[in-house]
């Protein structure tokens, strides 16, 4: 074995990783690539029918597999490296075909997770992964291991509709991942799109806005309209658009709709009972809100789902992009060190709310021009952290600063804590909470010294912890934190699992 430095991390290397660095000739390097590669495209093959056939979806250290091309997969490889958790290629390609000989119920499965469990079992079959003994080991480890996964066991799911009101930048977003994650269509189902208008000009330009997005670049999949239904064609799957500006005045049902889940992305309605106005509308069942909410419980997926009353509530508040954010973390830090008092100050790039050049604006600041300025401006995410962590009620104050970037976003953590603690014992935490437990899919632990904004547009996490940033005073009771977020994609990401769970569509899970 060899030794390499990832992102100034240290790790033993596997496999074909250290070629690079370890003598290798040209020749040997390119030959290893090729094998890497090969593997990988092995890897997609298992990954597309596991999820179309058995609607099982494979995920990497909890980044979705599907639709990804090779780079990309062997760029998350590299991941498991810099934080601790390295696994191969070739072995994950190994343990995908072994599982898909496994009768599985539809779930979301870590193969990472399965895959190190198993060379941490028999560390003496990775070097001999491409044995038939090997192959016969991974399959009664995995037989084991999901044993509870087996369909006889697992109780069917029943599908919801879901209607989108509202189709502007947190709309649109929805709208691909609804899409992309589809697969048999036995979860969540995008079935129609809320406007106050829709001519037939508007229809093809709203299929164009689905298409390209000049930040989150081109939706990987197909964009048709069909003017006679007045619906946008998403990768096959009708999606129709409504046009009502009274949300109880629309009869879902006649679209054949019901018992639907509607996402409200539009600002209009932030109290219980302005949402509540979905409710009377024919086919509608619960009201989700992609905004903090009044009178209606405020939830952080990961972090305070569990309190809800899903039997008997039915709005719901996804909060804010911020806060989706910062209580992912400050929970670990609450929870390790305990938080006596701190300040956050989110760096926040514009948004449509604020003005492209000098106009007239009801809130202090945001109407000089947001695409040169730097803007102060309040936030209510210190408040609406209370909402979620009770017990950091009056510990924090916060602010924020619009900047001139389109999307990507920082929250500065500057926090005082009872516990003594340092920047290694911080991260340390961090990177626990990141890898393992109910907070794998919130909080992305960085490793790249290099990191700025541009890099996070697209995590899936709505947290992306900046370990290589973090401080420690002296006394070790005064640390800074720096998190950065998609506040577009990263909280869309939010919003539908929040939708999934409140709909009760989520599949078993293996993390």
């Amino acid at each position: 074995k060899a030794t390499v430095s990832v992102l100034n991390c240290q790790h033993w290397v596997p496999d074909t990783l250290t070629m690079a660095v370890s003598g290798a000739t040209y020749e040997e390097q390119v030959s290893a690539h090729v094998q890497q590669s090969m593997a990988a495209v092995r890897l997609q093959g298992v990954v597309g029918s596991l999820l179309y056939e058995k609607g099982v979806e494979l995920v990497f250290l909890r980044e979705h597999l599907v639709n990804r091309d090779l780079p990309s997969i062997l760029k998350l490889h590299q991941y498991s490296l810099t934080v601790g958790r390295s696994v191969g290629v070739e072995t994950t390609s190994r343990m995908a075909t072994e599982l898909a000989k496994v009768p599985l119920a539809p779930s979301k499965i870590d193969i990472a997770r399965l895959a190190r469990e198993f060379i941490d079992a028999q560390p003496a079959l990775e070097a001999k992964i491409a044995e038939p003994a090997a192959a016969e080991a991974m399959l009664a480890f995995l037989k084991a291991k999901l044993e509870g996964f087996c369909p006889t066991q697992v109780p069917a799911i029943s599908p919801r509709d879901v209607v989108l009101y509202g189709f502007g930048r947190i709309g649109r977003l929805a709208a691909r991942e609804l899409i992309r994650q589809a697969g048999k269509g036995d979860q969540l189902r995008l079935r129609a799109v809320v406007t106050r208008s829709c001519s037939e000009s508007d229809l093809v330009k709203r299929g164009a806005l689905m298409q390209n997005d000049s930040v989150h670049g081109h939706f990987e999949g197909t964009v048709g309209v069909d003017v006679d239904s007045m619906s946008i064609i998403l990768s096959g799957q009708q999606v129709r658009m409504i046009v009502s500006s009274a949300p109880e005045a629309i009869d879902y049902t006649q679209y054949g709709i019901n018992d639907a889940l509607v996402i409200d992305n539009t600002g209009a309605f932030t109290d219980r009972e302005a949402l509540s106005r979905h409710l009377k509308a024919k086919g509608c069942k619960q009201v989700l809100l992609t905004a903090p909410g009044k009178g209606c419980p405020n939830v952080v997926y990961g972090v305070n789902q569990d309190e809800l009353d899903l039997n008997n509530e039915t709005v719901f508040s996804a909060a804010s992009c911020t806060t989706n954010a910062i209580v992912p973390v400050l929970k670990v830090i609450n929870d390790t060190f305990k938080v006596v008092k701190g300040h956050i100050e989110t760096i926040h790039a514009y948004t449509n709310d604020q003005n492209l050049l000098d106009n007239f604006h009801k809130k202090p600041r945001r109407g000089r021009s947001a695409a040169i300025n730097m803007v102060i401006t309040s936030t209510g995410a210190g408040t609406a952290v209370t909402k979620v962590i009770p017990a950091l009620k009056d510990k924090l104050t916060a602010n924020a600063v619009r900047v001139p970037t389109p999307n990507g976003s920082l929250a500065v953590l500057n926090l005082e804590v009872d516990t003594t603690t340092s920047v290694d014992a911080v991260n340390e935490a961090m990177k626990a909470a990141a890898l393992d437990g109910r907070l794998v899919n919130q909080i992305y632990f960085s490793t790249d010294p290099e990191l700025v904004s541009t890099d996070i547009v697209g995590n899936t996490c709505c947290s992306v912890f900046d370990s290589k940033a973090t401080i420690a005073a002296k006394d070790g009771r005064n640390i800074v934190l720096y998190v950065w977020y998609d506040n577009e994609f990263g909280y869309t990401k939010q919003v539908l699992r929040l939708a999934k769970y409140i709909a009760k569509v989520g599949r078993k899970l293996y993390y």
